[in-house]
């Protein structure tokens, strides 16, 4: 039988390193941007609304999406290890990682475009990010990363 702490660990992972992989692509993006047209603002311009949007997105909807998943996983009676999320996510996300693909291909080396996708990355990839404070805070909470051991 899977433990609840294994599900939460599962999730914090599976939710930072979707933070990681996006925060890193968006500064590589908005790196390629600034070779393009080296000199101009908007590179820097795009980080900074990425991060401003990413904050927000982070206190408005991602933090509760966050906690809610961690009560479903609390309100488990049997839980499965691949019940960190539920199916509804791992559909969307191959759905999101499919057109970021996508679309990344179809912009090549389009200054603006280049800009537009390094923000919308650093701004998902943000948001995740702080909003991984709901594991934080749940663990300093309640311990829940750790497996309890009946003595």
């Amino acid at each position: 039988m899977t433990k609840h702490s294994s599900l939460y660990t599962l999730a914090a992972l599976v939710w930072l390193a979707g933070a990681v992989s996006l925060l890193s692509k968006g500064l590589i993006i908005l790196v390629q941007a600034e070779d393009i047209e080296g000199g101009l603002l908007w590179p820097w311009i795009a980080f900074a609304t990425g991060v401003l949007i990413g904050a927000i997105k982070a206190r408005l909807f991602l933090f509760k999406s966050c906690q809610k998943n961690l009560d479903r996983i609390a309100s488990l009676s049997n839980p499965r290890w691949w019940q960190f999320y539920r199916i509804r996510f791992f559909i969307f996300l191959a759905v999101v990682i499919t057109l970021a693909v996508l679309i990344s291909r179809l912009l090549g080396k389009n200054y603006t475009g280049l800009c537009i996708i390094g923000a919308v990355d650093l701004s998902v990839g943000m948001g995740l990010f702080l909003s991984s404070y709901a594991f934080l805070r749940a663990h300093r909470k309640f311990g829940i990363f750790k497996n309890k051991t009946s003595r």
